[in-house]
């Protein structure tokens, strides 16, 4: 039985329309995960944090602070290739890019449903893969048996929650929508199984003067 502890990564740049834009924390992103390592390392004691290769989740983690850890990176724990399977879709199914938080909504519902169902060709990682990476990855830090922070993206923490709560895709993209950044979340393995433990904690974000800096997109 082992627990792993997985932060989604601070706020990054909103309104980018390619990864290589959007893959940079924002002044808030910096901030939000400032005032998680404020609230980890008052109280817990961690041998190491572990994120993807993606520059948000590595700054993420760096801007945490956490004195006296080690730090890694797992590229199995990157995000999903968002923009690539949007525009693959735009061109083959006529999926418009969204322009609002209401038609993002709908838009990652489709986009993810397209992709789990292999309508996206070969080009792209496929959403087996994706899947697979990840348990893979969650699993060999949980063997190493040591205390760890783990840092992602949200389609990877949504497709662990989607594995432990044997989610379909429509609940699946609910979830997606709904993690907030520096969010905590819990996870444990028992076996060859994996439950949820903890779903989107910020409690370094619930105080009234910091509910502005409560973001998901």
């Amino acid at each position: 039985m082992a627990e792993i502890i997985m932060v989604r990564h601070g706020q990054a740049q909103t309104g980018a329309k390619d990864e290589a834009s959007y893959d940079n924390l924002s002044d808030l992103g910096h901030q939000q995960a400032r005032w998680l390592g404020e609230y980890l390392g008052a109280d817990h004691a961690f041998d190491r944090v572990v994120t993807g290769t993606m520059r948000r989740q590595i700054q993420t983690g760096r801007s945490m602070y956490l004195g006296g850890v080690g730090y890694d990176t797992d590229a199995r724990l990157n995000e999903m290739d968002y923009f690539g399977l949007a525009g693959v879709l735009e061109t083959s199914h006529g999926l418009a890019t969204p322009t609002s938080q209401l038609e993002f909504q709908t838009h990652v519902a489709e986009v993810l449903g397209a992709w789990s169902r292999a309508e996206v060709g070969d080009d792209l990682e496929s959403y087996r893969d994706f899947r697979g990476r990840i348990l893979g990855a969650v699993r060999d830090i949980a063997a190493a048996e040591d205390r760890v922070i783990v840092v992602s993206s949200t389609g990877v923490i949504a497709t662990l929650m989607a594995v432990a709560l044997d989610l379909d895709i429509r609940r699946k993209s609910e979830v997606f929508l709904r993690i907030a950044h520096t969010s905590v979340h819990k996870f444990e393995i028992v076996g060859e199984d994996l439950h949820l433990l903890q779903f989107c904690a910020t409690p370094h974000l619930d105080l009234p003067e910091r509910v502005h800096a409560r973001t998901l997109i």
